[in-house]
């Protein structure tokens, strides 16, 4: 016998949806830099260099996140430019 997924006849919200979506995946988004975390221990080698730089991709990640939830302003969307 196999058995067939039964659609759930429970309707979610777009706001009930978007907190069980975004507690899951910044669980796992903590989760996985508590394991960056991890290398710091001394079964690893490191230059300050290389930490730097762990940080800088973070920091310009979160930053560019962050700044998908806040609202447009008119005239501020970007905008591609192209030169040869």
């Amino acid at each position: 016998m196999t058995k067939k997924k039964e659609k759930k006849a429970v309707t979610e919200t777009k706001g009930e949806k978007f907190k069980r979506l975004a507690s899951m995946r910044v669980n796992k988004a903590l989760h996985t830099i508590a394991l960056v975390g991890n290398l710091s221990g001394s079964g690893y080698e490191y230059s300050q260099e290389e930490v730097n730089k762990i940080f800088a991709a973070f920091n310009t990640r979160l930053k560019e996140t962050y700044e998908r939830f806040q609202p447009k302003k008119k005239g501020e969307e970007k905008k591609a430019e192209f030169t040869l």
